[in-house]
């Protein structure tokens, strides 16, 4: 009897008796034979050796496939394992989890002693030698008595507590390579030997499962590719992240700093903020521009209110509190119930609609001290939320025109972005009818401007699905920012209204949008995104004057003050040191335009103007650099 299989091109292949994916890639083609590392039956992924023994769906999986460089990392991070437990011994290193994780790989292992770089070199040559070994890489299937008696056996407690969370008809499978062998559950590489490229990076403490009562275990990073020239690229990227770390960049620009005395909320310095100023100033004139209208609401709200919207439920474990008045008051952790009682202050007629309501507001959550990460995991950030109000009709309509608001001022930057649309999650509020609706409608709008998007099953807001931004910075990293809500809940919660054309009261519809998310990340973003040279009209100074010596000084002053009166940000250096030395210190601050003032300057009232790089852009008077500030002002070019 023969037995048929499909394959993602549509065509059917049928063979006459079970055989092995390995076996089936090669009677496609000799060349799929050779690549094949995996496969997936019915859309399940499964090892090379797996059977198909009955008709079925089935896709071979090579390392040019996301799941094949995934299972390539993850047999890459068992050979980590292995060869830890080969050179500090089986039973002074216990092993955690190791998952695959966005460009590598992670174990976190209990061992007594901290693993130094030497010893990730060592590491490494261990794992080259059971590469060549080219150990078969085995699974097997066992009850869940003999797992625990399994790892019993060899007194490893991660191991046991995860057996024992696993759900009761969970299938439990090990994986072996050699004398080697760790609870997964798969699919892997068919042997050791089909790991070509590798680096272990950096060691990092990790709780285990994330709990800060529990073990610290250390955390080993490495990645993975299939070709040398890969990995070279990889590590370069790394490096150039490096050079661009916001923290680092952030600390010799002189923007912001961190303080003992405050955990994770930044404290902005003079340059740091009026690069802030610039990006809320942006953001401000963009939304006017769009009818919105400006509110501020309070640090600090009632408890009742939070648990009146609904974010008690959602967000009590990461809010700050304190009693006022013998009432619990909370720091707000988001501005959305505070624009709800702005709505709500007024009666508001249909012609109204849409109202569009946007704040700068400082919100606060409590972080775990372990995830804080310069601006991009902070305690206390300013949003730029707004609030649309809209009747049902409207809805498709001011979705677009959010979407054009965040593509004109993403453009503006030299962002491109993906977009996902993230559905209702597991513990959705509200009918389903509704959120039936409020999905349509987003998928609508992103389906009619014919964007390309991926959907993102359960990962809504408890009130509505969205539609997220991921912004790619110079170095092609995603970061999530801007977001479009769509709720149908707040307004329950909050009974909302608006009196119709027929007079009668009816309910709005609130759309959620943000663009940058937190001011404070995306400036962290940006700082890594230019490398910390910023486009003149965001740069924190836009001009370093120079004096050659002091006897040009006065002349400079003279030239500073013309340049502030027009709004532009300029510093003078009148230290006594030589003119060399203050360009190039000048050329590490990265202002964008260095003037330098002398004799000839001074009697033509005019500067010697270097570009930030080196550019000599030669003597212009003080008007034609005014003019061209102004004009890149104006411009806002992200070169």
């Amino acid at each position: 009897m023969s037995i048929h299989i499909s394959l993602p091109d549509g065509s059917i292949r049928s063979v006459d008796s079970p055989v092995s994916i390995a076996e089936f890639a090669s009677s496609i083609s000799t060349s799929l034979g050779k690549q094949a590392i995996a496969g997936k039956i019915n859309n399940k992924l499964v090892d090379l050796n797996t059977i198909i023994d009955q008709d079925c769906a089935a896709q071979i999986i090579t390392l040019d496939d996301p799941e094949g460089l995934a299972m390539y990392r993850h047999s890459t991070a068992h050979l980590m394992a292995q060869a830890i437990k080969r050179l500090y011994g089986d039973q002074q290193v216990k092993l955690g989890i190791g998952p695959v994780i966005a460009d590598g790989f992670y174990y976190d292992i209990d061992i007594a002693n901290p693993l130094s770089v030497e010893q990730l070199h060592d590491i490494e040559k261990e794992m080259h030698k059971i590469i060549n070994e080219n150990l078969p890489i085995v699974r097997k299937v066992i009850s869940r008595a003999e797992a625990i008696a399994t790892f019993t056996d060899i007194h490893d407690p991660y191991k046991l507590e995860l057996i024992h969370d696993l759900p009761l008809d969970a299938e439990i499978s090990i994986y072996k390579q050699g004398e080697f062998f760790d609870l997964c559950r798969g699919p892997h590489l068919p042997s050791t030997g089909k790991i070509k490229v590798f680096k272990l990076l950096h060691v990092a403490g990790a709780y285990w499962r994330g709990d800060s009562n529990r073990k610290m275990l250390q955390r080993i990073y490495g990645t993975a590719f299939p070709k040398k020239a890969q990995l070279d690229e990889h590590l370069h990227m790394l490096e150039e992240a490096k050079k661009r770390d916001h923290r680092k960049l952030g600390k010799e620009l002189d923007l912001f700093m961190f303080s003992e005395e405050a955990p994770g909320m930044p404290f902005y310095l003079p340059k740091g903020m009026a690069l802030r100023t610039e990006l809320e100033n942006f953001s401000r004139e963009m939304q006017l521009k769009n009818g919105y209208q400006e509110v501020r609401t309070p640090l600090m709200m009632n408890q009742r209110l939070w648990e009146q919207s609904g974010h008690w439920d959602h967000y009590k474990d990461n809010m700050y509190f304190a009693p006022v008045d013998a009432e619990a008051f909370a720091l707000k952790p988001m501005n959305c119930p505070g624009h709800m009682l702005i709505y709500k202050n007024d009666l508001h007629s249909y012609r109204e609609l849409p109202i569009r309501m946007m704040e700068f507001g400082q919100v606060h959550r409590h972080e775990f001290s372990g995830a804080l990460n310069g601006m991009m995991r902070v305690r206390t950030f300013c949003q730029d939320d707004a609030h649309i109000y809209a009747m049902p009709h409207q809805i498709e309509d001011e979705i677009n025109q959010a979407m054009t608001l965040l593509d004109d001022m993403y453009n503006v930057f030299g962002f491109e972005y993906k977009i996902e649309l993230s559905t209702r999650p597991a513990d959705y509020m509200g009918a389903d009818e509704l959120w039936d609706q409020a999905e349509q409608a987003l998928s609508n709008v992103l389906d009619h401007r014919g964007i390309e998007y991926t959907l993102n099953e359960g990962d809504g807001a408890f009130y509505g699905p969205k539609i997220d931004f991921h912004i790619l910075d110079a170095l092609k990293r995603s970061w999530q920012c801007g977001t479009i809500q769509l709720d149908f809940q707040m307004p329950e919660k909050f009974d909302l209204t608006y009196i119709g054309e027929d007079n009668l009261k009816h309910r709005p519809v609130v759309i959620h949008r943000a663009i940058y998310g937190s001011i404070d990340r995306f400036l962290g973003i940006l700082t890594e995104h230019y490398s910390g040279a910023f486009p003149v009209w965001l740069a924190p100074i836009q001009i370093k004057l120079l004096p050659v010596s002091e006897h040009y000084i006065d002349y400079a002053l003279q030239v500073k003050q013309q340049l502030m009166q027009v709004g532009i940000r300029v510093q003078i250096d009148i230290r006594n040191e030589k003119l060399g030395y203050k360009m190039r210190e000048a050329q590490m601050e990265k202002v964008p335009y260095i003037l330098v003032v002398g004799e000839n300057e001074k009697n033509a009232h005019s500067a010697s103007v270097r570009q930030h790089g080196g550019a000599d852009l030669g003597v212009l008077s003080i008007e034609e650099i005014i003019s061209t500030i102004i004009e890149q002002n104006t411009a806002k070019s992200h070169i």
